[in-house]
């Protein structure tokens, strides 16, 4: 527990020393008789009061101002005695705020804007400065949930239900009468959202404190274990409730914006704003990520058995969903200075998390630093990692990894949730030490309901927390106050209905016969998206993204840490999803698609099933469905299979297909490669047979790109891999990608570019104008390594000197990672009164500026007018 005070008692001279002096002398309480106390230095005391009953203090005056009190009291008991002197009363000061604005919560909250009553669904409380973000945020949920939300500034409940002082009984009473004063129990208020940092020092006596919006906390001070931080107690809504017992259940779901300033504030709703955004979708929605701790003592197998258990249920209750399993005992252990390390998980996580996955799960160690005592992933990677438009819910049973409440040391639970360009949209985590199996039997339960086994019908996120903790197998752990609800609370998972499915393979209805995915062989699959009760949607026009994965894996961990049973040492035995084959897109038109592709040569050779799975969005309207396969059959190899020896053409470039090497970037910039081959670029993974890109010639630590590839729309000879790099030091950088087609033809290419960092200077280059020479236009090209929108001004001149036209404009900058290169200004060949100018030789000036860096740039150079 964080300390509150220290209260020392101790044996000392009765004398008064001008304040106000409270005593008492345990030693009477076992001896009965008459006893007498005597104060020295006291003649500016008036009074000595006895108070060991506040409430009927007696007092003895001191009228002659002896230097000397003495006085008799009974003893066998302990009493409390006050001295002093007639300068020293306490003085009530008078609040500089005292003037309250005349209000009426309780008889308008209920209100529409037309003043009639209307029940609530969600209630957002914030402090002022937070209001503007929080009515952001009330508008999304209004929009995207048809909620209706009110959002309710802190002081407005304090002034109204605890005579304007902070009371977290206040806000829980207020959001109670909402509760209570429903029109019936089904309008009942549904979601809370506190929108605001905590902390722990309630009296604000921290430098940079940030206990914007209180929580509960508990009184057992001196347990690892059993003192925490709680937000269930404004949940506790019934009238026998809020004590926080066991017995005390959730009645609302309730989740938490860390934010401890209006510019956090704004980060954080955007990224929440984000999510439901066309940019989003994605067939990464199909993805959940599941990683274990390694077994450092024998008890710890529970740890990979319960993750590799949740993995299993998962693909049995929801065979659209694609697990992406990361036992890290899986991996090979690596020795540093500063202990064991996991490099390959370190990178294997971070890859999955910017590929994207809808959940991320970890259940092992961890703590504010971050998962692992191995640091698997830790406060720089949650900084770091880049899935913008990707935010998976990161569920983290373990210890501390969130513990908001310190304001002098941030979590990476918290840089998990800040991440602007990354990380969670929201949490479900820990703020303090919880026990392994109260997380076993949470991580079995959350899942039954964040993924609604059984059903089509989601819960929110925070919903799907209230009904694990008032669960029969969770409602009676007290640690269950442990675990917070990070985000939205009203946010639903962007779960894809499962409602796309296969209907052909090779032009035979898959409930005949079909034939096997032979290595080499061509292939063409078809499909259909459906309504809930199987009918085909013929109004559905979009896009599908199809992944054919080959036979699952059998794995085994290694026992890095050689623990031992009985049995022998502990490993786990597990499955994985087999190699991709193929992953492409396909146009629906009328609800149906079709795609094909060339089986790679590098398939299992042995004949089981694979999986196809299925992700499509609307084109119209924002809309996704999702759907999986298990009846095709993989394996065997095509003896007929052409002829080809070619390998892949590969164009490489830096964030966009204007980029030419030798150009400037910023310092995480993506790679962009373009890749055609007759027969299609091989994605299995056969041994050396990866798409990979080499840095600056270092073959030790080539970059695995299969994932980051995709076949172009209806088109599997046309692909391409974007994949985005993390804080490249600054300087020239050369960059070797190699590629495979799926016969094993291979082919290279190399680019070269220059890093600059983005906050030291404005740079641009490959300045020019094309055409050039022109007749009727010309546009104006550069390149730059800024992130952010630039002000542009072109300005051209006769040889002489003389100014003829003016050209402004802004480039877009954005979230794209870098707008490496400006076309967008195009000049007519008039001057500024709209007349045409001669023909010949004119001198232009560029002049480049980031008002974020307030620094300028400008180049000069010249073109011709035919």
């Amino acid at each position: 527990a964080y300390l509150d005070y220290i209260n020392i008692e101790a044996t000392r001279e009765l004398t008064y020393d001008g304040d106000q002096l409270v005593f008492k002398n345990k030693d009477v309480n076992t001896s009965p008789g008459i006893v007498e106390y005597t104060l020295s230095n006291s003649s500016a005391v008036i009074e000595i009061w006895d108070i060991t009953d506040r409430f009927n203090v007696a007092n003895s005056q001191n009228s002659e101002n002896q230097n000397t009190i003495s006085f008799k009291a009974q003893s066998g008991e302990e009493r409390v005695y006050l001295a002093f002197s007639n300068s020293d009363f306490f003085q009530p000061t008078k609040d500089a705020k005292s003037k309250v604005a005349n209000q009426n919560l309780k008889g308008t909250i209920f209100n529409n804007a037309q003043g009639e009553f209307e029940d609530i669904d969600y209630i957002i409380l914030a402090p002022a400065q937070f209001l503007s973000q929080a009515e952001r945020l009330a508008d999304i949920n209004r929009s995207q949930y048809n909620l209706n939300v009110k959002v309710v500034g802190l002081q407005s409940i304090y002034d109204e239900f605890s005579t304007g002082s902070q009371d977290i009984a206040a806000l829980r009473n207020f959001v109670k009468y909402v509760y209570d004063n429903a029109s019936s129990p089904s309008n009942r208020l549904k979601y809370l959202c506190l929108f605001g940092e905590g902390s722990y020092d309630y009296k604000d006596r921290l430098r940079n404190n940030t206990n914007l919006v209180p929580a509960w906390y508990s009184t057992n001070s001196f347990s690892l274990t059993n003192s925490f931080v709680s937000d269930d107690f404004y949940a506790m809504l019934d009238s026998n409730e809020g004590s926080m017992n066991n017995a005390d259940r959730m009645d609302i779901a309730v989740g938490r914006i860390l934010a401890e300033d209006v510019q956090r504030a704004k980060e954080m709703v955007d990224k929440i704003n984000a999510y439901y955004q066309p940019e989003a979708y994605g067939s990464w929605r199909n993805n959940v990520i599941l990683i274990s701790d390694d077994v450092d003592v024998s008890w710890e197998r529970i740890l990979q058995e319960t993750t590799d258990g949740i993995g299993i249920r998962v693909e049995d209750e929801k065979p659209f969903l694609n697990v992406v399993k990361i036992h890290t005992d899986a991996f090979e252990q690596e020795s540093s200075a500063a202990g064991n390390r996991y490099p390959e998980v370190n990178e294997a996580i971070k890859d999955a998390i910017e590929v994207g996955a809808l959940v991320v799960n970890y259940f092992g160690h961890g703590g504010e630093d971050g998962l692992a005592k191995e640091r698997i992933f830790d406060k720089f990677d949650a900084q770091d990692v880049n899935n913008i438009c990707k935010y998976n819910l990161f569920v983290t049973v373990t210890c501390e990894y969130t513990k908001f409440d310190d304001p002098n040391r941030d979590t990476a639970g918290e840089f998990t949730f800040w991440n602007k360009t990354g990380g969670a949209i929201g949490l479900i985590t820990t703020t303090r030490q919880i026990f392994v199996t109260v997380g076993v039997s949470y991580n079995e339960v959350l899942d039954d309901y964040l993924f609604a086994f059984g059903s089509n019908d989601y819960p929110s996120i925070g919903e799907a927390l209230r009904l694990t903790k008032t669960d029969n197998n969770i409602s009676g752990i007290t640690q269950k106050r442990l675990v917070f609800f990070i985000g939205d609370p009203a946010m639903k998972l962007s779960i894809a209905q499962p409602d796309v499915r296969l209907t052909r393979v090779n032009d035979v209805d898959i409930t005949q016969p079909i034939d096997t995915l032979k290595a080499l062989s061509y292939t063409k699959l078809a499909g259909e998206v459906v309504d809930t009760n199987g009918n085909l949607l013929s109004n559905y026009n979009g896009t599908l993204t199809a992944t054919v994965f080959d036979k699952q894996i059998e794995r085994q961990t290694l026992a890095n840490d050689g623990i031992t049973d009985n049995n022998g040492e502990i490993v786990l035995d597990y499955t994985t999803l087999g190699e991709v084959v193929f992953k492409g897109q396909a146009s629906i038109e009328n609800g149906q698609f079709e795609f094909d592709f060339i089986v790679p040569r590098d398939i299992g050779i042995p004949v089981g099933n694979g999986k196809v799975s299925f992700y499509a969005q609307t084109s119209n309207s924002l809309s996704d469905q999702a759907g999986a396969n298990f009846d095709i059959k993989i394996g065997g190899i095509n003896e007929n299979a052409p002829e080809d020896n070619i390998g892949p053409v590969i164009n490489l470039f830096m964030n966009d297909e204007n980029f030419v090497s030798g150009g400037i970037t910023n310092e995480s910039p993506n790679l962009l490669a373009k890749l055609q081959d007759d027969n299609g670029i091989n994605t299995a993974s056969g041994i050396g047979h990866d798409i990979t890109a080499i840095i600056d010639g270092d073959e030790t630590n080539p970059i695995i790109l299969n994932d980051y590839y995709q076949a172009n729309v209806d088109d599997y000879k046309n692909g391409a891999v974007t994949y985005p790099f993390r804080d490249l030091e600054p300087g020239i950088h050369t960059l070797t990608l190699k590629a495979w087609d799926v016969y094993n033809n291979s082919s290279t290419a190399e680019i070269q570019f220059t890093v600059y960092d983005k906050d030291e200077e404005l740079v641009i280059n490959n300045v020019l104008n094309y055409p050039n020479p022109f007749v009727s236009y010309t546009e104006f090209w550069f390149n730059h390594n800024s992130v952010d929108p630039l002000d542009v001004s072109v300005q051209i001149f006769t040889v002489s000197g003389k100014l003829v036209r003016t050209l402004n404009g802004q480039t877009t900058g954005g979230s794209k990672a870098v707008s490496s290169l400006s076309k967008d200004i195009i000049w007519d060949g008039r001057d500024d009164f709209g007349e045409k100018i001669g023909k010949g030789v004119y001198v232009y000036k560029l002049k480049v500026k980031s008002n974020r860096l307030n620094k300028q740039v400008e180049k000069i150079q010249k073109l011709v007018i035919l």
